[in-house]
């Protein structure tokens, strides 16, 4: 009978032990819901508000884009410009087509404009005037400036295929990016380009050359040029008509 009793007692304790596992089985899996439907209402939130946001971008967008093209054309950037109380010639709309990256002068297109107020954090004139100061300090970055240049003067190859820009572009471009910093050397410079005839166009070589001559160079004694170094030719020529000028 003891024996007996032992199987029933051991009996109990083995089916009660097996209730006891189902039910921690089932509440993990209640827990694993639960947790489940908690990290999903979680990142539901951050989603929405995302959404939300690029909603009102594309809104802002849509302001200014033309109906035809689906973009931003020169006559809409007037427009942006005006509303932004900026001339359409001011760096802080060039420093803007680079934050967004920009491919075409003049055309803002929707995945470039999202690209570039969502980094800024604007969807408002308002909140893009804002974001202007803050713009200006990252663009001027000597971590970020040279990759600034580089872009102004891609930005303003208009052709598929060129590789030059014209002298006066080249002028109005130096004094918009590189007069920021180096305005005595870039009133100088400019006007050597503009009194020179050997040169019509300024490739990349002799753009990136500008801005070498405007870091390393002492200005105005030109003490440390020396033109045996590795300068483009129009810079030695720039360099022996300043110092003609100076005597």
């Amino acid at each position: 009978m003891r024996r007996t009793s032992k199987k029933s007692s051991s009996s109990t304790a083995t089916a009660s032990a097996g209730v006891e596992q189902v039910n921690e089985k089932q509440n993990r899996k209640r827990k694993g819901v639960s947790t489940n439907l908690t990290s999903r209402k979680a990142q539901r939130g951050p989603t929405k508000a995302v959404s939300k946001e690029v909603e009102r971008i594309d809104q802002f967008f849509y302001t200014y884009a033309d109906n035809s093209s689906g973009m931003i054309d020169p006559e809409g950037i007037e427009t942006l410009c005006s509303h932004l109380e900026v001339p359409h010639t001011d760096v802080r709309i060039l420093m803007l087509a680079w934050k967004m990256g920009c491919d075409k002068q003049g055309y803002f297109t929707l995945d470039e404009w999202r690209t570039g107020l969502k980094a800024l954090r604007a969807d408002s004139i308002s909140k893009l005037k804002k974001a202007f100061p803050e713009l200006v300090q990252e663009v001027t970055r000597p971590s970020n400036f040279q990759d600034f240049y580089i872009y102004a003067f891609r930005y303003c190859l208009t052709e598929d295929k060129k590789k030059c820009i014209e002298i006066p572009v080249a002028c109005e471009l130096l004094n918009l990016v590189l007069g920021l910093q180096f305005r005595p050397q870039v009133d100088k410079l400019n006007n050597y380009l503009m009194y020179q005839n050997d040169y019509k166009v300024i490739t990349m070589d002799q753009w990136m050359g500008f801005i070498r001559f405007c870091n390393e160079i002492n200005f105005p004694s030109l003490d440390n040029y020396d033109s045996d170094l590795a300068w483009p030719l129009i810079l030695d020529n720039f360099v022996e008509w300043l110092r003609e000028n100076k005597s």
